[in-house]
This record gives C-alpha cells, sequence and structure tokens, in this order.
C-alpha cells in the first residue's frame, strides 16, 4: 500500500510517517519502481503501536525503547512496566505543575477587577521579580 493508504489505515499522518523513517524510528519503507514508498500491514500494525505510545505521552526515544521491546520476544516486562510506571510519574508531575498554575491564574483572576481601573493584580505578578516566581 501507499504512504496515503498506510496513513489512513494507521491513523499516523504521512508527514510524520516520513519523519519517523527520517529519524530512524521505523525502517525505510520498500520503494516501488515508480519511486513510491511501499507498506505492508506490519508497518501499519508499528505506525499504530507508534500512535498509541504518542498518546499516552511517551516521547520519541522511549517510543523507540518499547518499539525494541516489543520486537524482542524475550524481553523481561518489568523492563516494559518500569517505562511506563516513569512516563505515569512524569505525567502526574505534569498534572501537578497544571493544576497549580491553573489555581494560580484563577486567585489571580479572582482578584483582578477587570473594569477600566489600569491597575491589574496578573500584571504585578508577571512582573514580580522575586524568586517565588522564577
Amino acid at each position: 500500500m501507499n504512504i496515503g493508504q498506510a496513513s489512513k489505515r494507521s491513523g499516523v499522518s504521512q508527514r510524520m510517517i516520513r519523519h519517523y523513517e527520517a529519524i530512524g524510528l521505523i525502517p525505510k519503507a520498500a520503494r516501488r519502481d515508480s519511486g513510491y514508498r511501499d507498506y505492508d500491514e506490519r508497518d501499519v500494525h508499528t505506525l499504530r503501536f507508534i500512535r498509541r505510545a504518542r498518546d499516552l505521552g511517551f516521547p520519541i526515544e522511549e517510543i523507540g525503547r518499547l518499539l525494541a521491546l516489543w520486537q524482542d520476544r524475550t524481553r523481561a516486562s518489568a523492563d516494559v512496566k518500569a517505562l511506563a510506571t516513569a512516563r505515569a510519574e512524569e505525567l502526574r508531575r505534569k498534572e501537578d505543575e497544571i493544576r497549580a498554575m491553573r489555581k494560580t491564574l484563577e486567585d489571580l483572576a479572582r482578584n483582578c477587577h477587570g473594569d477600566d481601573r489600569p491597575d491589574c493584580p496578573i500584571l504585578t505578578d508577571l512582573a514580580a521579580e522575586d524568586e517565588n516566581h522564577a
């Protein structure tokens, strides 16, 4: 199948398929005599794996490790679990940071009069030069 068909079947854009090939995440597709890339079901399955890993927040380098583990039938599931657990912890940390940012913005907005007056606690906070805001 061509790249458009592989893209449609895998849910990965053609641009990203080319990118994954360029960075070596997936092997370069075979080429037809016409020069078009030629993909098979195994390629589509791999692209779906990558898409799902991206959807779960794994960065490219970790997806490379996951692909290697997926293809290694002698792998220890503990290695896969360690990657998943580390990613979940990173997402939890980011979630906490986002929650704190949202709370700060809500507090600042609550303290802003939002009228025609020029003073604004939001801008005052953004302009602060103390270590608490660095």
